[in-house]
């Protein structure tokens, strides 16, 4: 408690301030009574105090009336901003409270809620008058949510949005989708993976391919007469212990993959044709724009990014 520091404790109060203020507006003692709306000999009274207190003469007498002394002058400068911002923080704290602004959120992915929460945490504290509700029972069809007035936001990598003036998007950013195998594997010896590779194992995935997802479907998904098989699982742990075991491909983000890589017992491969880059969107109800940038900014500073892919132990050991 010793270091809390002293609280101000002015020899003047605001009375004091309008007292001067009205003096030097009207020249005399009954016109400033007039001014504030008391009687001459309180106002008499109320300057000897204010002068008493400071020790210091505010007025003098002159034929021209009531002028002010130096220290008069000094406290005539500053007092009507103190009165102003006085004024100000009584308007603020008796105002009322404005309406805060609902945004019903859905994540298409649930990798997003790994990083999703601490933009929240800042952005309640950033932007208290934002509430945001998280729509998870949304996320197989967000873009029907949206249209159906269920949802506000969508955050969203497969989902196709249609052209129409109910909804708006945006890119927002994009990450590296990797696919992780066993170190038991054949597929760990390799370099790179091709799509025949790809075809000797299911692809483990939490969210299966759909038809938005052109940046999936050109490089991996292939012909429609040699489709992939897929194996869907709703938790990473999962697809992550299926592939330790060699049961699948687990297809997953490069920044949830990489925490699970020191061991060895996993090893992340790229596609012979190049990183799989995923992009994230947003996509809003039109009436939503102004709190729907508000909420793209704070995202896209705290949203992951592209980093170099990671290799496990033995992989770097190899590439000695």
């Amino acid at each position: 408690m010793n270091n809390i520091a002293p609280i101000p404790n002015p020899r003047l109060d605001h009375r004091d301030l309008r007292l001067v203020l009205a003096l030097a507006t009207a020249g005399s003692t009954a016109g400033a009574a007039s001014l504030l709306h008391l009687t001459q000999p309180a106002v008499s009274r109320a300057l000897l105090a204010a002068e008493a207190r400071l020790g210091r003469q505010l007025f003098i007498r002159s034929p021209q009336g009531l002028l002010p002394t130096e220290a008069g002058q000094c406290l005539l400068d500053s007092a009507p901003r103190l009165l102003t911002d006085l004024q100000a923080l009584e308007q603020r704290l008796c105002a009322p409270a404005a309406t805060p602004t609902r945004l019903r959120l859905v994540c298409e992915c649930y990798t997003a809620y790994h990083w999703v929460p601490s933009v929240l945490a800042e952005l309640r504290m950033s932007m208290p008058d934002l509430e945001l509700e998280i729509a998870a029972q949304s996320a197989q069809d967000p873009v029907s949510a949206l249209l159906a007035n269920e949802i506000d936001v969508a955050l969203v990598t497969g989902a196709s949005v249609p052209a129409s003036t109910l909804l708006q998007e945006t890119a927002l950013f994009a990450d590296e989708v990797v696919f992780v195998v066993s170190s038991r594997s054949p597929l760990a010896q390799r370099e790179t993976l091709s799509r025949a590779d790809l075809a000797t194992r299911p692809l483990l995935t939490t969210h299966l391919p759909t038809p938005g997802m052109h940046w999936f479907n050109h490089m991996v998904a292939g012909p429609a007469d040699q489709p992939l098989r897929y194996q869907y699982l709703p938790l990473t742990e999962a697809l992550l212990d299926f592939a330790r075991a060699d049961l699948g491909i687990a297809v997953l983000s490069e920044w949830i993959a990489a925490p699970h890589l020191h061991k060895g017992d996993l090893i992340a491969k790229r596609l012979a044709t190049g990183p799989l880059h995923r992009p994230w969107r947003l996509v809003w109800r039109s009436e939503h724009a102004d709190a729907a940038w508000r909420l793209h900014a704070a995202l896209a500073l705290s949203a992951p990014r592209l980093p170099p892919l990671q290799r496990s132990a033995p992989q770097l050991a190899a590439a000695r």
